[in-house]
């Protein structure tokens, strides 16, 4: 049996923020679309208003991903076809508590620099958690979604 090909989406108000900020978080790579952008738009598939400018180059409005710096990724597209994160533009804000989340594992050595780091990201450390089962630090991105370091 082979295992079945994933991509994890989340729901964004602004999609290349998110991206930006998780790919820094993650040490992930932002992918760049804009050559397939740019022969869409080239083409007439597509119109200019599901684009916008982004690092100075063409990028879909509603869509940015990042993925894993050593997986495979597509040279057409620059969409990558292993451990990728998929923001996607949303018009409702986030309303509670998320029901999936990223869990990031520094270290515990690491974990007060890590904190540091992320928040100098744009990240908000919430509440630090030390229970018989371990300790971590939950944390919000830009947009107010959890994550936690361990």
């Amino acid at each position: 049996m082979t295992a079945i090909h994933w991509k994890l989406v989340i729901d964004s108000a602004d999609p290349h923020a998110q991206a930006g900020f998780w790919a820094a978080a993650l040490h992930y790579r932002e992918e760049d679309h804009s050559a397939l952008v740019s022969r869409l738009l080239a083409a007439g598939v597509v119109e200019p208003d599901v684009t916008v400018t982004v690092h100075g180059r063409p990028a879909w409005r509603d869509l940015a991903a990042v993925r894993h710096p050593d997986d495979p990724f597509d040279p057409d597209t620059d969409a990558g076809l292993g451990h990728r994160i998929l923001f996607q533009r949303v018009p409702e804000p986030k309303t509670g508590k998320n029901r999936l989340h990223l869990d990031l594992h520094p270290g515990p050595e690491n974990r007060e620099a890590e904190v540091a780091r992320l928040e100098g990201l744009g990240a908000k450390a919430v509440r630090h958690v030390a229970e018989q089962g371990g300790s971590w630090t939950v944390m919000t991105d830009p947009e107010g979604n959890e994550f936690c370091v361990h």
